[in-house]
């Protein structure tokens, strides 16, 4: 579970190293993430619509000043059309020397819990060991500076996301408040819920590698692995 905001791209944030902790733990995310040899990693994150991607397509950091796209897998030759979630996913992915499968998949902000469990278990199905990459900010509420401006609920709900991620509540985050999430302009609540459906029934030991908001976002990385 990584956040994904752009400035964790140093092409689009130059010189930006109160973000370096940040980059790290996504870092060791996704390397971990990778040492677990899926047959294939899904990225998951929201977006507009519901929609699949495959290797042909591409996302890009063009509408933050910087021309530079990115390939989902090795052949994006289309027009950029990932949403900025799978975007900074397929980044993470590259950037690490991820070589095998992949896809990605973005949920709607406002998928009822049927579509989630329909969801989970396409996503699932689609190989043995399947990864998954979800992306997800907290709220953007939590200072002055925030680009919400302060609401008074935003640290209690990014504490109640921590702790679900940390202790692989798979519960927690398939319950997640949806209206106080978008309320909170927490970015995360639709891939959150969606991980606690692809998730259950199964036991998990987690690891939560970062917990930051420089800039009044909740920014948080944990990784799952599945016990055996």
């Amino acid at each position: 579970m990584c956040p994904h905001p752009p400035l964790l791209v140093p092409a689009v944030a130059s010189g930006a190293r109160d973000l370096d902790e940040l980059r790290a733990g996504c870092a060791e995310a996704v390397q971990r993430l990778i040492a677990a040899s899926p047959d294939i990693i899904c990225i998951v994150g929201g977006g507009t619509d519901e929609q699949w991607y495959d290797d042909g397509a591409v996302g890009s950091f063009r509408s933050y000043g910087v021309a530079l796209d990115v390939p989902l897998g090795d052949c994006g030759h289309a027009e950029p059309t990932l949403p900025l979630s799978l975007t900074v996913g397929a980044w993470l992915l590259r950037s690490a020397g991820w070589a095998g499968r992949r896809r990605a998949l973005a949920v709607s902000g406002d998928a009822p819990d049927d579509d989630l469990v329909r969801l989970a278990t396409q996503i699932t199905g689609l190989a043995p060991a399947v990864g998954l990459l979800v992306m997800g900010d907290g709220s953007a509420r939590r200072t002055e500076k925030a680009p919400g401006y302060v609401d008074p609920r935003a640290a209690g709900f990014d504490a109640a996301v921590v702790t679900a991620l940390a202790g692989a509540d798979t519960a927690a985050l398939a319950g997640l408040d949806r209206q106080l999430g978008g309320a909170l302009l927490a970015a995360g609540i639709t891939a959150w819920r969606f991980l606690g459906q692809a998730t259950a029934g199964a036991s998990w030991d987690a690891a939560l590698l970062a917990d930051l908001a420089p800039y009044g976002v909740g920014y948080f990385v944990a990784t799952w692995a599945r016990r055996r």
